[in-house]
């Protein structure tokens, strides 16, 4: 008999709908560029800032540039959509955090922080 070494993960059918959906409309504007950082909004076709009406979150990237590749480029995300704080939203923000960390980091070690209400988390990438 084979042995099977994968791990099966159960996520509600309509959730995954939302977490494809919401992925693949994630679109960014760079709003601010220094010498050692870098503020993105996060657009998402789902949700919105609720004061603005804008974009549904911010990625905020800080760069060691002293040239030790040992370091973890630190990266925030927040997002402002109080509907994405809640529990049952958690595969979600995590899946848009993986993502956006993808698409704006690659594959650089990352500390990364997520703030979401309910869902905030942390963790780090490792090449």
């Amino acid at each position: 008999m084979e042995k099977n070494n994968t791990i099966d993960v159960v996520v509600d059918p309509t959730l995954k709908k939302l977490i494809d959906k919401e992925i693949n409309g994630l679109t960014f504007i760079k709003n601010f560029r220094s010498s050692t950082a870098e503020e993105w909004y996060v657009f998402l076709p789902g949700f919105k800032d609720k004061k603005t009406g804008g974009a549904a979150g911010k990625t905020i990237i800080h760069y060691n540039l002293w040239g030790n590749r040992d370091i973890f480029i630190n990266t925030t995300i927040i997002f402002d959509d109080p509907n994405m704080y809640d529990p049952q939203l958690h595969p979600l923000i995590y899946a848009l955090a993986d993502e956006i960390i993808n698409r704006l980091v690659g594959y650089a070690d990352t500390l990364l922080s997520v703030h979401a209400g309910e869902n905030s988390y942390n963790a780090a990438y490792k090449a």
